[in-house]
């Protein structure tokens, strides 16, 4: 029997721990921000504990009868939901492509909704109604929480699940109510859910996974789960629409590095992936050791800093060049980084590059832009090869697809632009606000499997709320090819789903 996309496994997660996800959805579009005022005031009772429904299959094809027309299809309205790692994100998208709202609270920097435009009709409100003091200490309380939400992965020099977790229970129910008022409609008016289901941490994942079936159970809505790394890829189609299958697919972010050629929607084959490391690590842990401000993000203070820096000075060794193969590793240039740093004694914990001097800034910024220049460098290379493979696999292929937050890095553009060119294929790069974790990613693939059939039926009634998902943190985009198999691997392949590929090529035989 084929794996489900959204299947729930037994037995249920403890009530305790559903608790702190649970959030109703308030039950109609309202100023106020009403899931705030009910986590304050008082939280939801938990539903009695029923028996787990059955769903459909992942890639289950229904009639042609079935699918949406062409016609139906543009005014199809989906929401997004995006919850893998430190982004809590949610996006109404139309069929046709046309973004009617996108919202992204993230763990790096302040909420993306201003609080005085949030709180403005609130305050009008109150002060109507003579309750000013209670609208101030909403916002004093409301403010702390964003601040807090700066701090955390700057405290904690990284993303720490459990916290993580916390932020995004705490933003979800406000984020999606936010971007359904953007887009100016309601529960109701949705076609369908669509919801990160891997790969990514599992307690981030729980808490989208966890909205999106309330919503879905509430308006009886279809979900279609949604492979992180794909949205990362079929956002571009979003935003060009001449990219069509087959097209070579670069996935860079803070936790993945992946090459792809893209067949066609969930065919895949994965040239390459990292072994260790992926880039964005690399980026946002040397812009910590080198004592940078980590709140807008490791990887562009790095690259802002690496611009006053010369790209030659310190030998940093470029990785696996002794494997011919795609994959990456970027464990021993973080170690380079580390000795490098080390060995001119510099004091990066207790000075900060804001008080370094005008010499110890110029030993930073060469440092970071001597990584930088073999970090990318390491990328091009695996690049070029990887455009061999695939244009030998698919000699049509036109365009050179770059996506993930790293792809945001306009030096990392600008050489990639470069291979692109050098093998006559077109670079597609989604616009920076599209690279980072994004709800509008996630909604468009949605809508992309969702006009295939791949959705699963609304959850019963009688779902209870207190139940475990099945979640994927580590679950593979496409098979792998076979000259891409390299001795050098070290992923582990304990708890590793099937890949996305494979799942559907199962159900279709």
């Amino acid at each position: 029997m084929a794996a489900t996309l959204l299947p729930t496994l037994s037995p249920p997660a403890s009530r305790a721990a559903a608790a702190l996800l649970l959030r109703r959805a308030p039950p109609f579009p309202s100023p106020l921000p009403a899931p705030l005022l009910r986590r304050l005031l008082a939280p939801a009772p938990s539903p009695p504990l029923r028996s787990s429904p059955t769903f459909r299959s992942l890639a289950t094809m229904p009639s042609a009868a079935a699918m949406p027309s062409a016609a139906a299809a543009a005014d199809l309205l989906m929401l997004g939901i995006e919850t893998s790692c430190d982004d809590t994100a949610a996006a109404v998208v139309r069929g046709d492509g046309e973004i009617l709202s996108q919202v992204v609270s993230s763990q790096v920097r302040y909420y993306t909704m201003p609080p005085a435009s949030l709180f403005s009709p609130l305050t009008l409100c109150f002060c109507i109604i003579g309750h000013a003091m209670l609208c101030a200490l909403l916002i004093v309380l409301f403010c702390a929480y964003n601040i807090w939400k700066e701090d955390l992965l700057v405290r904690w020099g990284g993303v720490a699940p459990k916290m993580a977790e916390e932020a995004h229970s705490l933003a979800i129910d406000q984020v999606v109510q936010k971007a359904l008022d953007d887009a100016n409609v309601s529960e109701n008016d949705l076609s369908a859910v669509a919801v990160t289901v891997g790969p990514g941490l599992s307690l981030c994942l729980r808490v989208g996974v966890h909205k999106a079936r309330k919503i879905a159970k509430s308006f009886r809505l279809p979900i279609v789960g949604v492979h992180h790394m794909e949205a990362h890829a079929l956002v571009s189609r979003l935003v060009n629409k001449d990219l069509d299958f087959p097209f070579l697919a670069l996935l860079i972010s803070g936790g993945h590095n992946l090459l792809v050629l893209a067949h066609g929607l969930g065919q895949y084959v994965q040239l390459g992936t990292t072994i260790d490391d992926a880039i964005g690590e690399a980026y946002d842990k040397s812009a910590r050791w080198l004592g940078l401000d980590m709140r807008k993000g490791g990887g562009p203070a790095l690259e802002q800093l690496a611009l006053e820096g010369d790209p030659n000075a310190v030998k940093f060794s470029v990785p696996m060049r002794q494997h011919k193969d795609c994959n990456f590793s970027y464990a021993g240039l973080k170690t380079q980084v580390r000795l490098a740093i080390e060995s001119r004694n510099i004091s990066t914990d207790d000075i900060p590059i804001s008080s370094a001097t005008k010499d110890d800034r110029q030993i930073r910024a060469n440092i970071a832009a001597s990584f930088q220049r073999v970090a990318v460098l390491h990328l091009e290379e695996r690049c070029q090869r990887a455009v061999e493979w695939a244009l030998k696999m698919e000699p049509s292929i036109k365009y050179f697809v770059v996506s993930g937050g790293v792809a945001s890095n306009q030096y990392v553009r600008t050489h990639l632009n470069q291979i692109a060119e050098k093998n006559g294929l077109q670079l597609v790069c989604p616009p920076p606000k599209l690279c980072t974790d994004n709800g509008v990613m996630i909604a468009w693939t949605g809508i992309e499997h969702f006009i295939a059939g791949r959705f699963d039926d609304p959850p019963a009634v009688d779902e209870p709320d207190d139940m475990q998902y099945d979640l994927r943190p580590r679950w593979p985009l496409g098979e792998e090819y076979s000259e891409g198999r390299s001795a050098s691997r070290s992923m582990k392949t304990a708890r590793v789903h099937p890949s996305l590929t494979s799942m559907i090529q199962g159900s279709v035989h």
